[in-house]
């Protein structure tokens, strides 16, 4: 019996690391890593010993014979992998046939050319490695970590598994978990389960932790500088996207990073940020964070009454109409920006009908002629319907997939009232009350540091920030908003490399205060930091406050309440 990788996977590559018989590919050893959607189990080589599985920081990897109805299509998309793979090897090795023969023929002076060099096969292999040598007189280097998302936290525990660096985990949040706590949808319990991974590092020895600090406002980057060998800024992109159409500012028009915020319970987002209450609402994107806004606003509440969803947004969209939501895409089904995995959960929502709005003929040719891998072949099998926009959503809920159809304008008076698009047919008109626009993150200038506006990033080389020695970037500040969780991990370790490089090259400014001096400064600025214990008791406060609503838990939702709980469980810690 074969382990199947499923729908959360994060890529992260741990579960290659301790496979024993070398049987999940593509490996961070090969060319297709990182590239993939996701890393596949070849069911020949496959030994069932689950190491995989216990490794998975996601819950990803499942035993076939335990996959539920919705998760049975994987079994078939991790062996077509293997199987495409195969047949790629064999082109490539009559290929490489080809050149010999074509060898031979010049040494017999005949016609022919040299044979390109292809590189590995697919499955020469080595686990991934990480290469920290510091010498052995080597003073341990102090490093702060700006941000506690998943590339910070990747950065910290490299070093903290693979040198004697002490670690000062900084946010400006007041508690930890970054991207895993507000950017995942509630409905993905399996990929929050990487916070538990990253959590236990918060009780290190050789961590410090101070959480609602914010370099720039209760610290500058020059003073954070003075008080480490080096600083890392794992900062995120948390600015969105603009659409640049007349109307997006209306009210009802608000942005992805609003919507998830609000279901996330982010105290920088207001309970009444989102009104659910229209009937339509259109989604101005395809990729995986305007799935998940699809998701969520047409989900049956008393299923989300499961997860951890924000107890606000749970209220309010028990009380909504919410009935349909339109994603609108400007490409077409070949192109969409979400993965495959994820548009093939949409299929199986339960209670929730799935549609292609077939107003364009490019939309069914894209979808029949695609092959068996291609992401539209997902939506073969998918209802086509021409959506007559001038009547109201149909009974129950659905969400329709709209593509080649981009946004230009949104209209209303004193608040949203409908969405002007192109066509094939020329413009038209979708009525809705409320759109979301899902059209990519952007990373916001980090105070101190130089930065891109072009691309939203701070420049660096390597990890190494420009003309800034000893300032380090990781993650989507680093590289821009793509990749997924488990791109971090890699991102992260580029950017440690190049930091212990420097460091060896005694590269790194010295620093000019001690930890003792930093902690006395912080909380002369800032006296509601939170710790590690303080971060432990607002995990016990939410567990406890889930409990007796019947959920896993239940999210403090402002900075008032996640100070006081953190005090508070200190203090019957410490009573």
């Amino acid at each position: 019996m074969t382990h199947v990788i499923t729908q959360n996977c994060c890529a992260d590559a741990a579960c290659v690391a301790v496979c024993p018989v070398n049987c999940i590919h593509p490996t961070p050893q090969e060319r297709d890593f990182g590239s993939t959607e996701m890393l596949y189990v070849d069911p020949g080589t496959c030994i069932d010993c689950g190491a995989c599985a216990d490794a998975c920081p996601v819950d990803a990897i499942i035993p076939e014979d335990r996959l539920s109805g919705a998760q049975r299509e994987y079994a078939t998309i991790n062996a077509a992998f293997f199987k495409n793979a195969e047949n790629a090897e064999n082109a490539e090795n009559a290929e490489n046939a080809e050149g010999r023969v074509d060898a031979a023929n010049r040494a017999d002076g005949g016609p022919g050319s040299e044979p390109a060099d292809h590189g590995p096969n697919f499955h020469a292999w080595g686990g991934p490695a990480f290469e920290r040598v510091l010498p052995s007189d080597f003073a341990p280097p102090r490093i702060a970590v700006v941000g506690t998302g998943p590339a910070g936290m990747y950065a910290a525990e490299d070093l903290l598994l693979h040198t004697g660096a002490e670690v000062t985990l900084i946010d400006r949040m007041p508690v930890a978990g970054g991207l895993v706590r507000y950017g995942v949808a509630p409905d993905h319990p399996g990929t929050k389960g990487v916070g538990d991974t990253f959590a236990r590092l918060y009780a290190h020895p050789r961590v410090r932790m101070y959480l609602g600090l914010e370099v720039g406002a209760d610290v500058t980057a020059r003073e954070l500088a003075a008080h480490h060998d080096a600083v890392v800024y794992a900062v995120g992109a948390r600015a969105d996207r603009r659409l640049g159409i007349p109307g997006e500012d209306l009210p009802g028009s608000i942005s992805a990073t609003t919507l998830v915020a609000w279901y996330n319970a982010h105290p920088e987002t207001a309970p009444d940020a989102v009104d659910p209450s229209a009937e339509r609402v259109v989604v101005v994107g395809n990729g995986n964070v305007a799935l998940d806004a699809a998701r969520i606003l047409t989900a049956d509440p008393e299923e989300l009454a499961g997860t951890d969803i924000a107890a606000h947004a749970l209220g309010a969209l028990r009380a909504g109409e919410v009935r349909e939501v339109v994603l609108l895409g400007r490409r077409g089904p070949a192109e969409a920006a979400c993965t495959r995995p994820e548009l093939l959960a949409l299929r199986h929502l339960p209670g929730v009908e799935l549609v292609v709005d077939d107003h364009d003929p490019r939309v069914a040719g894209s979808i029949d002629s695609a092959g068996p891998g291609d992401k539209a072949a997902v939506l073969r099998d998918v209802s086509r319907q021409a959506v007559d926009w001038s009547l109201p959503p149909a009974p129950g809920r659905r969400i329709v997939l709209r593509f080649h159809s981009a946004p230009t304008e949104v209209l209303g008076g004193g608040r949203v009232r409908a969405v002007r698009t192109t066509a094939v047919q020329g413009q038209s008109e979708i009525p809705a009350g409320m759109v979301v626009r899902a059209v990519g993150y952007r990373g916001a200038p980090v105070p101190g540091l130089p930065f891109d506006e072009a691309t939203g990033t701070v420049p660096h080389e390597g990890g190494r920030v420009t003309g800034r020695p000893g300032t380090y970037v990781v993650g989507w500040i680093k590289r821009g908003p793509s990749g997924g969780i488990g791109a971090n991990r890699a991102c992260a370790a580029e950017t440690v490399g190049t930091l212990l490089a420097d460091a060896i090259e005694g590269a790194l400014p010295a620093p000019e205060h001690g930890a003792r001096a930093f902690r006395r400064l912080v909380r002369s600025r800032n006296r509601r930091l939170v710790d590690a214990r303080g971060q432990a008791a607002i995990d016990r406060a939410e567990v406890a406050r889930g409990l007796r609503a019947g959920r896993p838990r239940e999210k403090l939702a402002t900075v008032p309440e996640l100070v006081a709980a953190a005090r508070s469980g200190r203090r019957r810690l410490l009573g």
